[in-house]
């Protein structure tokens, strides 16, 4: 087993609940703008549709073919077209809000804390994330786990995004950190592990869902608590 000095966390849907927060916020935003007069059953049938509009976007958003403004308002204009209301002022004022309370209702995957708690005292903790600065800062500070990490990579700080390398020897550089000594946690295959292993830096697939996935992973685990079986 190879000895590692430092440990490299993606953030959302690994320690952060994306989806939990998500559902949450939409209850709000739901009940302020009282979309059921708009037609709009539930607020989780209206995140139901949004969901699979908003990874898209996400994805052109990493492959830098839109921008970060694009995709703040372009995906609540699609899920409110599918409804039939066209108001772009509205999918504003929904997106502000859902940017405002996601990273503030704070959800964190099960058993977060202790994995941070018996990792942090043997090992280097950082995040690499490609979320928006403000937004991970926001979930980091609000949720106490901010004082487990030493560096935190944001994408936007970079000017690119994971899977790029680019990010990877960006952050191994900020934490002083060699790709060899070093161990890559995140949930998405295509971006995180894929990304690390193109910096040579070793993975672990996060794989709650039992997803089965093509590509090369040093480790797999279904929950964070396996993780401290493995260091």
């Amino acid at each position: 087993m190879k000895t590692y000095k430092h440990i490299f966390f993606d953030l959302d849907r690994t320690l952060w609940d994306f989806d939990a927060a998500a559902e949450m916020a939409f209850e709000r935003i739901y009940e302020k703008y009282e979309l059921l007069k708009l037609g709009i059953p539930s607020a989780h049938e209206f995140h139901e549709v949004y969901h699979p509009l908003n990874e898209h976007l996400w994805e052109l958003y990493r492959e830098n073919k839109i921008t970060k403004d694009n995709l703040n308002r372009t995906r609540f204009v699609l899920p409110l077209e599918y409804y039939g209301i066209h108001d772009t002022a509205l999918a504003d004022h929904l997106s502000e809000d859902y940017v405002y309370w996601s990273p503030r209702i704070v959800r964190l995957i099960p058993d977060t804390m202790e994995l941070l708690d018996y990792l942090k005292p043997k090992y280097h903790l950082h995040l690499i994330t490609n979320g928006f600065q403000e937004v991970q800062h926001t979930k980091l500070s609000g949720s106490g786990m901010e004082p487990y990490f030493e560096s935190l990579t944001v994408s936007e700080e970079v000017g690119v995004k994971k899977p790029n390398p680019e990010i990877f020897y960006y952050a191994l550089n900020k934490a002083n950190a060699k790709p060899q000594e070093s161990l890559m946690i995140g949930d998405e295959m295509a971006v995180d592990i894929d990304g690390a292993r193109g910096a040579g830096i070793d993975q672990v697939f996060f794989n709650p869902t039992g997803k089965e996935g093509a590509g090369e992973r040093t480790f797999e685990v279904k929950s964070l608590l396996e993780i401290m079986d493995l260091l």
